[in-house]
């Protein structure tokens, strides 16, 4: 058995240290092989705020993954027509991937609100779930979520370091022309300056 993959989903608008910070943990507390960055096609459930499209978006995310050959970048969701079903992204990407098992990587806050997820059963079906502990959010409160859909046994709380950065911060730093520089990974802050993104 080949040791398993991650699948991290984000809007990645912009990707930040903390995204890349939850897939290193997630690397290294499970010890995959690789964590999948997949950028949001378009959002079922919400609106991506101050989007500049996705393949800006796209763009910055294989920028963000560039150095880390342990990360890899997927187009499936931004490639695909209409909302983007984290189901069905994991359906494609296990028939990718064949018979490496899919870990799928997520907040605290996202995994409270599976249960409103279309087809949250064949999420944790098809994936074990890696949680990173956030701060507001009771473990008590995902493992009830968790049980309800009856997953409790394959998921596993990751320890992650407190990182005060979001993408909305970086965003609202970019529009006033305030440096990003070690809040986003280098080449990500360059492309942002030089083209003007989020001004």
């Amino acid at each position: 058995m080949s040791a398993g993959v991650g699948v991290l989903g984000s809007a990645f608008n912009p990707p930040h240290l903390g995204h890349l910070a939850l897939a290193q943990e997630a690397l290294w507390q499970l010890g995959l092989g690789e964590v999948i960055l997949v950028p949001t096609g378009s959002a079922p459930h919400k609106r991506i705020v101050d989007d500049p499209g996705r393949e800006v978006r796209m763009a910055m995310t294989r920028l963000a993954a560039a150095e880390d050959n342990r990360l890899s970048v997927s187009s499936l969701e931004v490639d695909r027509e209409g909302p983007s079903y984290t189901y069905e992204t994991l359906e494609l990407l296990a028939k990718e991937r064949g018979e490496t098992e899919l870990v799928f990587v997520m907040g605290a806050d996202a995994a409270v609100g599976l249960e409103s997820w279309r087809n949250p059963e064949r999420v944790v079906e098809l994936a074990r779930l890696a949680i990173a502990r956030r701060a507001g959010v009771s473990e008590a409160e995902v493992m009830a979520t968790l049980r309800s859909l009856g997953a409790a046994g394959r998921a596993t709380m990751l320890e992650m370091p407190q990182f005060g950065v979001s993408s909305s911060a970086v965003r609202e730093r970019a529009s006033q022309g305030r440096p990003l520089r070690y809040l986003v990974p280098e080449p990500v802050a360059r492309f942002i300056e030089e083209k003007g993104i989020y001004r």
